[in-house]
Formats: C-alpha cells, sequence, structure tokens
C-alpha cells in the first residue's frame, strides 16, 4: 500500500476565469476535488488538490493545454479538537523533518491536514509510530472520502 497520496498542483496565470477554466475540465472528465487549496502572489496563483484520480486528473488538465504535476505528499487525520494537529507537528519536529507547506480543515468530528515534507517516508513512520492517522492512498481517492 502506499505511504503517500499525490497532490495535483497547477500554477495558474492571475486572471479572471482561469480558476473556473480548471475546474470546469477536472469537473467535466468526472475528477472529484476532495481537498483544494490556493494561494497566490502578484502574478500567479499555486492551486493544490487532492482528487479521486490524479492521474486522469494530470491528463486531462494537459490535454486541455494546462500544465500540471503531481507530488508525493502525506495526508493525516486528527481529532477535531484543541491541541491535536500541534501534537503531530511537534512529533515531526522532535523527528527533524522540515515541513515546506501545509493545508487543513476540519469535517464533524475530524480534521485533516495534507503535508509536503522532505522526507514523507519518515513523516509517517513517525506520526504512526506516535498514534497517528496517517491516510493509505487507496482511501484519499475514494470519492466520498473526506480527508
Amino acid at each position: 500500500m502506499g505511504i503517500t497520496i499525490q497532490q495535483l498542483s497547477v500554477f495558474l496565470e492571475n486572471r479572471e476565469g482561469r480558476l473556473d477554466e480548471v475546474l470546469a475540465v477536472l469537473a467535466s472528465n468526472d475528477v472529484n476535488i476532495v481537498a483544494l487549496s490556493l494561494a497566490d502572489t502578484s502574478d500567479y496563483g499555486m492551486l493544490r488538490m487532492i482528487v479521486s484520480d490524479p492521474n486522469k486528473g494530470r491528463a486531462v488538465l494537459k490535454e486541455n493545454g494546462i500544465t500540471a504535476m503531481l507530488t508525493d505528499v502525506v495526508a493525516l487525520r486528527v481529532p477535531h479538537a484543541t491541541g491535536s494537529l500541534s501534537k503531530a507537528m511537534h512529533q515531526i519536529v522532535e523527528g527533524e523533518v522540515n515541513i515546506e507547506y501545509m493545508y487543513a480543515f476540519a469535517n464533524g468530528s475530524d480534521a485533516s491536514a495534507v503535508l509536503k515534507t522532505d522526507d514523507p517516508a519518515r513523516v509517517v513512520d513517525i506520526l504512526r509510530g506516535s498514534g497517528f492517522d496517517v491516510w493509505e492512498a487507496s482511501e484519499a481517492y475514494v470519492s466520498n472520502v473526506k480527508i
């Protein structure tokens, strides 16, 4: 089983309608977005997504002239309670692994975080060894699963 999941990333020109174009291509090809983060600068945005089928997502975007790449990330589930994410981050820091970026959200009694690190396999080992729930790749791409 995979210890990481693949994130679909797209550089977006900072212009009206560009995000809609990407989302429409994915929707029209039955690629479901499970999690999404959008960051911007004055010239471009970086759209990061966990989708139901990352390879298909990248392919259909490419067919429509949109450059996309796949990146290995770790998805972590913690209780939606004060301090839960902090405890997980503390374990990663103690393990001396750098977190390059992260996005997170809460849904009911659970919260989830997607982590890009310099050593995903080590992060998975650290988190699981500390009792945290890390998503398997097979779980992340199921459309009805919320990460």
